[in-house]
């Protein structure tokens, strides 16, 4: 059981190297950061920062050479039961159904057809597909595929869901629709997140605090407190004093990495 005296993701004196052709390249360096049980953080910064590498770290998919990340207290050393990622590429199976691609987590916890049926069926609602559940993913849109991955993930029930440029392939109009989308469930299962983004707006929109990291190697260079009420309403809450004015200081600390 998770302890209320540890954060939910407690990341202390991380660096990252990568060794490449015989050369040492520093990813990430004295990295510092705690996520309670229940927060969403977003991390920006300039590309090649390293802010995909640090969800590697907490996934269990890269060792780092110093510090270390903690979840309840408890070192990552392998690939955590708590964690669920939502790719950039939706990574959904191409060979099986909509419906199966949401049922695969739900066979791996051992759940009865029934309930698996009963779940699928509550998830695919929730993610506005009822009545796509036989189609195969490449006869559905980009949204529609990331609808998917979504309830993919809700299947799995993590208690951190890390989410790596999730909405980046999508369009304009389909990102906000589906970035508002998420927010709702969001605020429903209130489970903590680690999100990657380049987009400011999308980061301010959805987060409790946003993150700026430097140019590589990639450092925690500034933090803001997102206090905009919640819902948060896509379509309005950008036209907010308040939003324009966090985008600006946001904008103006990612400015001095470019």
């Amino acid at each position: 059981m998770p302890s209320s005296n540890h954060p939910k993701l407690d990341i202390r004196d991380l660096r990252v190297e990568y060794y490449t052709k015989g050369q040492n390249t520093v990813a990430l360096e004295d990295v510092n950061l705690k996520i309670a049980d229940g927060e969403f953080v977003s991390v920006v910064g300039p590309s090649g920062c390293g802010k995909s590498t640090l969800l590697k770290i907490v996934s269990g998919l890269l060792k780092p050479a110093r510090g270390e990340a903690k979840i309840d207290g408890e070192s990552i050393k392998d690939v955590p039961d708590q964690v669920g990622m939502v790719f950039q590429n939706d990574a959904l199976l191409p060979w099986k159904t909509v419906q199966d691609n949401v049922r695969l987590p739900l066979a791996v916890k051992g759940k009865s057809k029934a309930e698996q049926e009963q779940e699928v069926n509550r998830l695919l609602e929730m993610v506005g597909l009822s009545g796509f559940g036989g189609f195969y993913p490449k006869q559905l849109s980009g949204g529609m595929k990331k609808r998917v991955a979504l309830a993919r993930t809700f299947a799995y029930d993590p208690d951190i869901y890390l989410m790596d440029e999730p909405f980046g392939p999508l369009d304009a109009q389909t990102r906000v629709k589906i970035g508002e989308e998420f927010l709702r469930i969001w605020e429903k299962v209130g489970k903590s997140v680690l999100f990657i983004t380049h987009d400011i707006e999308e980061a301010i929109a959805l987060s409790d605090r946003v993150i700026v990291m430097t140019a590589r190697p990639g450092r925690i260079k500034a933090e803001f407190k997102i206090e905009l009420p919640r819902p948060r309403p896509f379509y309005d809450i950008r036209f907010d004093p308040q939003f324009k004015a966090l985008q600006r200081e946001v904008w103006l600390q990612m400015a001095e990495e470019a």
